[in-house]
C-alpha cells in the first residue's frame, strides 16, 4: 500500500511554541514511552544495520539477503511517524489542529526545512545515514521536538557534532541516504543543521514532526 509521509523543522517565536506545546508535547512523549520504542532503539544501537543495498535479496523486497528481517522492520518501526503524533498532526485527534495549518502555515524557505517522500520515511534514511552513534546526539527523538529558543541554543552544539563531516564522512553517509532529490530539495544531511543554526542565531525556538500526508 502507498504512502506519503513529511519530515519538516520548523522555526517559530517563542510564544508560538508555547501555544504548540499543549497539542504536540502529549503526542511526542506517548510516542517516546511506546513499550517498544526504547528496545527497539537499544537493539539498533547494539546492531547497526549494514549497506541498506544487502537488506533484501536482488529480485525480492520480501526476502532477506545478508540481514535478519525483523532487524530491519524494528528499525523502521523505530523511525516511522509515531502513531500519537502522527494523529494530532493530521488532524485525526483533533480535528481543529492539523499541522499544515497550525504549524507550517507561513513559513519560509529560510525558516524550514522539509522532507516529503513517496513510500519512504526521512528519519529512516537520515539515521541510517548517520548510524547510531551520531543519531543518539540529536535531541527529541527521531526526529520529533518542540524546543524554546533558549534549548535551541543550547542543544545545538550536540546537532552540529551530530551533522558535521569530513569529506569522507560525507560520502559514507551520502551512500547511505537512500532518498532521491531533484534540484530543487534538500538532503536530510543538510537542511536540520542549516534550520537549527539560522533558528539559534535569530532567537527563534524549533518544531520538528514527522507524519503520514497521505
Amino acid at each position: 500500500m502507498g504512502f506519503t509521509s513529511a519530515w519538516a523543522i520548523s522555526s517559530h517565536a517563542d510564544e508560538t511554541v508555547g501555544g504548540l506545546a499543549p497539542h504536540l508535547l502529549p503526542a511526542m512523549e506517548a510516542d517516546r514511552a511506546h513499550p517498544d520504542a526504547a528496545r527497539r532503539w537499544r537493539a539498533w544501537q547494539r546492531e547497526p544495520l549494514p549497506d541498506y543495498r544487502t537488506w533484501y535479496a536482488p529480485d525480492s523486497e520480501n526476502v532477506p539477503a545478508r540481514v535478519d528481517i525483523a532487524s530491519i522492520e524494528s528499525f523502521r518501526a523505530l523511525t516511522e511517524p509515531g502513531r500519537h503524533l502522527d494523529e494530532v498532526c493530521g488532524g485525526t485527534a483533533d480535528p481543529s489542529f492539523h499541522a499544515l495549518d497550525d504549524v507550517w502555515e507561513g513559513q519560509s524557505d529560510d525558516s524550514m526545512f522539509i522532507s516529503v517522500h513517496s513510500k519512504e520515511y526521512a528519519v529512516s534514511s537520515l539515521f541510517h545515514a548517520i548510524g547510531p552513534r551520531r543519531a543518539a546526539q540529536l535531541p527529541g527523538w527521531c526526529g520529533t521536538f518542540l524546543f524554546t529558543s533558549e534549548e535551541v541554543r543550547d542543544s545545538l552544539p550536540l546537532v552540529e557534532r551530530a551533522l558535521t563531516f569530513t569529506p569522507a564522512e560525507r560520502a559514507a553517509a551520502e551512500a547511505q541516504d537512500w532518498l532521491d532529490y531533484d534540484e530543487r530539495e534538500e538532503s536530510v544531511l543538510d537542511g536540520p543543521l542549516r534550520v537549527w543554526r539560522a533558528a539559534a542565531d535569530q532567537g527563534l525556538g524549533l518544531c520538528g514532526v514527522a507524519m503520514h500526508v497521505c
